[in-house]
């Protein structure tokens, strides 16, 4: 095995779970998600040497999240499991979207940064958000592995992808990820979640303030992205293409925006917000959250404006 082999270059820390969704009355679905693990093997999928740093539980829920992190190609020495309860998600409304999470002791929390391999770092970007930066003892557990990653040399990409959990206790931790980060990327509505405003310009001001130096990545749904780096503001439509859905598309467009920086390190930063937009626009071609192909991204980009 070569050292490429051994090495990720780019690993995302958080959680793995399964989300149960009430989509016809009573008809429920079970998908396996999680917005750190989406954006590993999204990653994955389109060629990054990546990893899934995360825990899941050793019952069907958890082997079903290990036997996809295994397709989809991660280093699987990055991934515990634990003889714990799975983390699950049940979404009991649709539109507008309810949901609440079943997590109490459960395996993510479990997730012990000391069994990561030895000398794993550095590696080019780490990736972290979601809940898993709500819950604690893991919280704290994955800034370390931040800070630890940073003294490294390693650069940071931080998604918080709001949720109900994070309420005002969430600002100092939204403060310190934030501190730490090159990238962040956002939507509209975490936003006006994060920052409990519907002032979307007040609350990205606040959020740079807090990351004086990072890109912010601006995902706006329908309307495409905005990035701001570096004192400017590009902005990019979304595609037209086909949707069958639009689950997983912010967890693509971060992929696709680090895939470009990672990949064309000199290309401009309205080149990596195009891509961002196609890759986010291409994940909505297929339903659920597999991750898109580089071909369909690049298919995608062939027809954007």
């Amino acid at each position: 095995m070569t050292t490429a082999q051994r090495t990720p270059r780019f690993v995302s820390a958080g959680e793995a779970l399964t989300d149960f969704i009430r989509e016809e009355g009573k008809i429920w679905a079970a998908r396996a998600g999680g917005a750190p693990w989406n954006v590993a093997r999204v990653m994955a999928r389109l060629g990054i040497a990546s990893a899934f740093a995360g825990s899941v539980s050793r019952d069907g829920f958890g082997d079903e999240l290990a036997s996809l992190s295994r397709e989809a190609g991660l280093d699987m020495r990055f991934l515990q499991q634990h003889d714990k309860p799975p983390l699950l998600a049940i979404v009991h409304e649709l539109s507008p979207p309810k949901y609440f999470f079943i997590g109490f002791d459960s395996a993510d929390l479990a997730f012990n940064p000391a069994l990561l391999p030895q000398d794993w770092l550095p590696v080019e970007w780490v990736h972290c958000g979601g809940i898993s930066l709500v819950r604690e003892p893991l919280s704290s557990r994955l800034i370390d592995v931040l800070h630890a990653a940073k003294a490294a040399g390693t650069r940071i990409s931080y998604d918080p992808n709001f949720r109900n959990l994070m309420t005002a206790r969430y600002d100092a931790t939204l403060a310190r990820v934030a501190g730490l980060a090159d990238v962040i990327k956002v939507s509209d509505e975490d936003l006006r979640g994060l920052f409990r405003t519907d002032d979307r310009d007040q609350a990205l001001s606040k959020l740079q303030l807090l990351s004086p130096g990072a890109a912010i990545l601006v995902t706006l749904g329908a309307q495409g992205a905005e990035l701001h780096a570096q004192g400017q503001i590009w902005r990019q439509a979304s595609a037209h293409v086909k949707i069958a859905d639009t689950v997983g598309a912010g967890d693509a467009s971060i992929g696709g925006f680090l895939f470009s920086l990672m990949s064309h390190p000199t290309s401009d930063w309205r080149t990596h917000l195009r891509w961002a937009v196609a890759a986010g626009s291409a994940a909505c071609l297929q339903s659920g959250a597999a991750p898109p192909t580089l071909p369909a991204i690049q298919s995608v980009l062939a027809g954007m404006q």
